[in-house]
């Protein structure tokens, strides 16, 4: 008589394997950091200054350049008046995609500056044919010896309406150096969606913005909220560390 238990523990041990093949690899780790979710303020350097958490962030009937603001939790807003210090992250990142969801009254102006240093502009640009890099979504400019030089105007002008949540997704590329310190390569906004709309492709940074705290650039930095230019409401902002050639 055969012997086939030999063959049959290869049978079940080939189907083992088809199955593997066949299963799905199992899924990333979370790599995303939540910076705020309006739930609490864990995630910021104190001083807070005016930014505080509250339910809901509205235009004011007959006053749309600032916000009425129902206490409780879900958003991050600087102050009933848009008069704080700037925010700063307890996270440092270099290489990241962000989403960042905010919101402005009317002809409120704020901005969000990667690493502390680069800035991501946030203006009520809402229906403007002609836009700069002073506008929603500009990278702003720099200073040199007193002059604004630089800065970058978005592609097209996806701005909503002042009250509505407006949305970028960016990848951030941080500049490089050498072991002593020395720059090799600035920093660069890879690509930037504003409202589902690509608004910036591989703009390089030469160096830190105008308003920002630091002069210096390093490999990594804080992201920093501008909280004195104007009303601002942050509903969500997440980074997922990258890493990019």
């Amino acid at each position: 008589m055969v012997n086939l238990w030999p063959m049959f523990l290869i049978l079940i041990g080939a189907l083992y394997q088809v199955k593997a093949q066949l299963a799905p690899p199992p899924p990333p780790p979370k790599t995303s950091i939540i910076i705020s979710d309006g739930r609490s303020l864990l995630g910021w350097k104190a001083p807070f200054g005016e930014w505080r958490l509250v339910q809901s962030a509205k235009l004011t009937l007959n006053k749309p350049n600032i916000f009425t603001l129902v206490p409780g939790k879900g958003i991050l807003v600087n102050g009933v008046h848009g008069k704080s210090e700037n925010l700063l992250s307890n996270f440092q990142h270099g290489d990241v995609q962000a989403a960042i969801e905010y919101m402005v009254p009317k002809g409120s102006n704020s901005g969000v500056y990667f690493q502390g240093r680069y800035e991501l502009q946030i203006f009520d640009s809402f229906g403007k044919k002609s836009v700069t890099s002073k506008d929603n979504g500009g990278i702003y400019e720099r200073e040199v010896e007193g002059k604004s030089v630089g800065g970058n105007a978005p592609i097209i002008n996806a701005s909503k309406p002042p009250g509505e949540w407006q949305k970028f997704i960016v990848v951030f590329r941080a500049p490089r150096f050498d072991v002593d310190g020395n720059k090799l390569e600035n920093a660069k906004f890879i690509k930037v969606i504003h409202n589902g709309q690509l608004i910036h492709k591989d703009i390089e940074v030469v160096g830190p913005t105008k308003g920002t705290r630091y002069n210096d650039e390093k490999s990594i930095g804080p992201l920093m909220l501008q909280g004195d230019h104007g009303p601002v409401a942050y509903r969500r902002i997440i980074f997922k560390p990258i890493k990019l050639d």
